[in-house]
């Protein structure tokens, strides 16, 4: 079982977050936004899983740069995907798939210390 990050490489949250996994020793795949897009079924999942609120990075620089109609377009989860499958760095980073015995995990975001918690519970299944 394979952890999954997905991200863009030059997001310095995503570069913590791959550190952060190779330095614990755990074993995971990097998925590129940039390059490799967004699968539709993922970013379904994710938002069923976590909220399209937190899934959409409103804080970033690709958000800004939208224009007030866009941003406004926003308005639900079905509004909030067709938006962020046209600019996947409007996805909040990084999204990881945490393969654990009770059924995936999906987070949003870094946060060491539940990351942490994840890889010990990856660890006993």
């Amino acid at each position: 079982m394979k952890i999954t990050l997905f991200g863009i490489p030059n997001c310095d949250t995503v570069k913590k977050a791959r550190a952060w996994l190779t330095a614990q020793g755990l074993d995971y795949q990097f998925r590129n936004f940039a390059t490799q897009g967004v699968p539709a079924e993922h970013l379904q999942r994710w938002v069923a899983h976590c909220g399209w609120e937190t899934v959409l990075n409103r804080r970033g620089t690709t958000w800004r740069k939208l224009s007030a109609e866009e941003q406004a377009s926003a308005k639900d989860a079905a509004s909030a995907q067709v938006l962020m499958q046209q600019h996947p760095s409007l996805i909040k980073r990084p999204v990881v798939e945490w393969p654990l015995a009770q059924g995936p995990l999906i987070t949003v975001g870094w946060d060491a210390q539940a990351w942490a918690q994840h890889a010990s519970a990856m660890q006993n299944v």
